[in-house]
């Protein structure tokens, strides 16, 4: 079997990658789209059932060359669905608030972990989708068009995915 069809997910930090200028955590995606580009596919959250969101994980070692195959690893395991990358879409900025922790070293100091993540997003052209997937006991998914993929993703205060999907080809009917 391809990498991208195992039935099992991977899962842990251990080999997750840490962009060396910043120190965010390095993640990919995808924009899975329909053959009309009509529809992306979306899936349910693993921290908050009720909300949807876009395909994405940390990129690991062995993919560090090429974010491509991450993006089409985490599709595979969040989504169910397999296809082939037409284009990049370049790298978002988590925007969102980062993590506090108040440290104990120094009474009141306040320190920021882990730093933001950095998306390196990719379009997919959806090929085939599978009825049984590494998440599937985990997830939901649906196909939106791009009024309702948007308000899902502002539902679910993801800026940066929003950012991903307005730079796709979707169509905004």
């Amino acid at each position: 079997m391809p990498p991208e069809k195992i039935m099992v997910a991977r899962v842990g930090r251990e080999n997750q990658c840490y962009s060396p200028v910043t120190g965010a955590r390095m993640v990919a995606g995808t924009i899975a789209l329909n053959q009309d580009r009509s529809k992306v596919l979306m899936v349910s959250s693993q921290a908050h059932k009720d909300r949807w969101v876009l395909p994405k994980g940390g990129i690991e070692t062995d993919e560090v060359e090429d974010p491509s195959k991450s993006a089409v690893r985490e599709t595979w395991e969040e989504a169910g669905v397999t296809g082939h990358i037409v284009k990049s879409l370049g790298v978002i900025e988590d925007v969102r608030p980062p993590k506090t922790w108040i440290g104990n070293d120094i009474i009141g100091a306040t320190r920021t972990w882990p730093p933001r993540s950095e998306f390196h997003f990719f379009e997919l052209m959806v090929e085939k989708e599978e009825d049984v997937w590494p998440e599937s006991s985990e997830r939901k998914r649906k196909w939106a068009g791009f009024q309702e993929a948007r308000q899902e993703l502002l539902n679910a205060n993801r800026l940066e995915l929003i950012e991903a999907l307005e730079r796709s080809s979707i169509l905004r009917s």
